[in-house]
C-alpha cells in the first residue's frame, strides 16, 4: 500500500544559515531601537551633547568652530555607546534571563549569534552616523579627509568596543554589567577626548591617549578636521584593543 505525498507535506529543518543570521540581526536591531534606555545612550545623549556644546561656548576647543572639534568626538562616542555600553547591557541581561542559553541550543550556531549581534551594531551605528552627520552639517561642520580612513577607524573602533562589551557581559553579573558599563561610558566621555581636548589633562594626556575612545576620536579628528591621511598610530591602538578584547571575550565568555 502506498501513501500519496500531499502538496503541503511539512519539510522540517533549519533555514539556511545566512537567512538565520539576517533574521536574528533584524530582531536584535528592532529590540535595540525599541529599548528606551538604549535609545537614550545611542541617539539622544550624543545628539544633545553635539548641539549643546556646538551652540554654547562652554569648553575651550581651540581655534576654529567648536563643531569641527566636537563632531568627530561625538561620532566616536556614538560608536562606544552602541558597540560597548548598549551591547554590554543588553547581552548581560540576555545572559541572566537565559536567552543566550536557549539561543545557543537553536540551529543558529554561537558564532552566528555573535555575527547577528555585530550586524545589528553596525546597522545602528550607520543610522547614528547619518543622523549626527546631518545635525553637524546643519550646525556648520566642514569635514575633510579620506572616507576610507574614516571607515577604517569606525570599523576598528567597533571591533575594539564590541570585544570589551562582550567580555564584560560574559563575565560579570547583569547588574554589575549595567553599573560598570554606564560608569565607563561617563568616565570615557569626560576623559577620552570626546568633548574636552586631551591637552587639558596635562601629563595624563599620554596615558589617556591610549584609550580606545581617545584613539578613535583623535583619529577621526585628524582626518575630518585637519584632512590628514591614514592615522596609522590611532588605528594601531584600536587594533590592539580589538585583538585583546575579542580574544578575551572568546576565551572567557560564559553563556549562562
Amino acid at each position: 500500500m502506498t501513501t500519496a505525498t500531499g502538496t503541503y507535506t511539512p519539510k522540517p529543518g533549519a533555514a539556511p544559515l545566512p537567512r538565520m543570521i539576517a533574521t536574528q540581526a533584524a530582531l536584535e536591531t528592532r529590540m535595540l531601537l525599541r529599548n528606551g534606555e538604549q535609545l537614550l545612550l545611542t541617539i539622544v545623549i550624543p545628539t544633545l551633547l553635539l548641539v549643546l556644546f556646538s551652540s554654547v561656548d562652554i569648553v575651550d576647543t581651540g581655534t576654529g568652530k567648536s563643531v569641527d572639534f566636537l563632531a568627530p568626538g561625538i561620532l566616536a562616542l556614538a560608536v562606544m555607546s552602541t558597540a560597548f555600553t548598549g551591547q554590554a547591557i543588553a547581552t548581560g541581561f540576555e545572559r541572566r534571563y537565559g536567552v543566550l542559553k536557549r539561543l545557543a541550543s537553536s540551529p543558529l550556531p554561537r558564532w552566528g549569534l555573535m555575527a547577528a549581534k555585530t550586524a545589528s551594531v553596525l546597522v545602528t551605528e550607520t543610522l547614528q552616523v547619518i543622523l549626527l552627520t546631518v545635525i553637524a552639517l546643519a550646525l556648520g561642520w566642514s569635514p575633510h579627509g579620506s572616507p576610507l580612513a574614516v571607515l577604517l577607524l569606525l570599523v576598528l573602533g567597533t571591533a575594539a568596543f564590541s570585544g570589551l562589551g562582550l567580555l564584560m557581559a560574559g563575565t560579570l553579573k547583569a547588574e554589575a554589567t549595567l553599573a560598570a558599563a554606564n560608569l565607563v561610558f561617563l568616565l570615557l566621555l569626560v576623559g577620552g577626548g570626546v568633548i574636552v581636548p586631551l591637552d587639558k589633562f596635562g601629563g595624563a594626556q599620554d596615558v589617556l591617549g591610549l584609550l580606545p575612545v581617545s584613539a578613535l576620536s583623535d583619529g577621526l579628528r585628524d582626518v575630518l578636521r585637519h584632512g590628514a591621511g591614514i592615522p596609522w598610530g590611532d588605528l594601531g591602538i584600536l587594533a590592539v584593543w580589538a585583538v585583546l578584547g575579542l580574544g578575551a571575550a572568546a576565551r572567557f565568555f560564559r553563556w549562562e
